[in-house]
């Protein structure tokens, strides 16, 4: 039995500016609002997580507001006093107390795992159970809704080796210029680098049905939840359908959906984000079931920090490489972080960090200035 419990938990409102816009169909970017967490265990040892949503309520059901709220007043009272390195036993605990609330849970699991982590002298890969490869390979988001400020970015990417495959933002204008957009960057790239596209649940299915066609005969290789996320039975018909593969993204919300899609063979590719399943170790059971049923996998971000980036890159490296890789370039998107040294991204891919947990520290001169009060 361990004597070492935990003391204090804290959750802060961090703003986080981006360098430039970031638009989505539901919603543009400027600041990133998110919950930074840190739970001190009695050996001294701190444990840090990360909660961030987009866009507050546009894209899920919980805001940063939320999650800080839920934290502090329903989860730090089941998390005080507990030994911190018996994870089964805490999450446990939190799941007879606590219903939904994936990502406020992911925060919580992170830091744990963090602080576990940091106690053993282990990454968090290493205790999920070893890393299978020491980086990930990135996609970057094109966001800005200019053709050709996008095409720029792209080039630029290329050129610095830091990104080969694009993901385009659609939904947020009209049908014509979203398939006509997505099909001038990918002219304008051709063969050197691949190019996707996040409708982000803005489509119905008779519209994707014709834009799936053109978008395919442009030579985009992917559409991302084109249809909004219950009706799954629209996403399996496109599916079966389409000549260009689906991704489910905000269909999965819970490790549960994700056992529901892959019954109902709603897509070939399932986005994993450690917020919408609760956690590192949670997402790593909806990988399980998509491995199981033969859908291909791609690592989701919800444009966090290096925080949040770094816990979902450890749960992502002790699996086999993703078929469609990671975007996991949320903290090259921010103008600050909240870390004293962000994490290596080069070689079009995102290094792991050495050290134990997380492998990064709070600034906590940046951390106080950038918290919202």
């Amino acid at each position: 039995m361990s004597s070492h419990h935990i003391e204090h938990v804290e959750a802060h409102l961090v703003g986080l500016p981006l360098l430039r816009p970031h638009k989505l169909a539901m919603h543009t970017i400027e600041t990133q609002l998110t919950v930074i967490l840190r739970i001190r265990c009695s050996d001294g040892v701190s444990g840090i997580g990360e909660a961030a949503t987009i866009g507050g309520l546009s894209y899920a059901g919980e805001s940063p507001e939320s999650i800080k709220v839920n934290i502090e007043r329903y989860f730090t009272p089941l998390l005080i006093g507990q030994n911190p390195y018996n994870l089964n036993a805490l999450m446990e605990r939190i799941d007879n107390s606590i219903k939904g609330n994936t990502f406020a849970r992911s925060a919580v699991e992170s830091a744990l795992l963090d602080a576990q982590g940091k106690h053993l002298g282990l990454s968090v890969a290493e205790v999920l159970g070893g890393p299978l490869v020491d980086a990930l390979e990135v996609v970057w988001v094109l966001a800005s809704g200019d053709t050709h400020q996008d095409i720029d970015e792209a080039e630029k990417m290329l050129d610095l080796h830091r990104h080969r495959h694009f993901k385009v933002k659609l939904g947020a204008t009209s049908l014509a210029r979203d398939v006509q957009h997505a099909a001038t960057i990918k002219q304008a790239l051709g063969n050197r680098a691949s190019v996707r596209v996040d409708i982000n649940q803005s489509w119905s299915e008779s519209l994707c049905i014709g834009a799936g066609a053109q978008l395919a005969a442009a030579g985009v290789e992917m559409i991302e939840q084109p249809v909004p996320r219950h009706d799954w039975r629209a996403l399996a018909r496109l599916s079966r359908h389409l000549p260009i593969p689906l991704m489910a993204d905000e269909a999965i919300e819970s490790v549960a959906d994700s056992f529901n899609l892959a019954s109902a063979a709603s897509a070939p590719i399932f986005s994993l984000k450690i917020a919408k399943t609760g956690g590192p170790r949670a997402v790593l059971r909806t990988a399980a079931i998509a491995q199981a049923a033969g859908i291909d996998l791609y690592g989701g971000t919800m444009l966090e920090s290096s925080i949040g980036t770094l816990a979902s890159a450890h749960a992502f490296a002790t699996l086999p490489p993703l078929a469609w890789d990671t975007e996991l370039f949320g903290p090259l998107l921010l103008a600050e972080d909240v870390v004293s040294e962000r994490p290596q991204y080069h070689d079009f891919k995102l290094w792991l960090p050495k050290g134990p947990g997380l492998g990064v520290q709070i600034d906590e001169n940046q951390l106080a200035r950038l918290i919202q009060r």
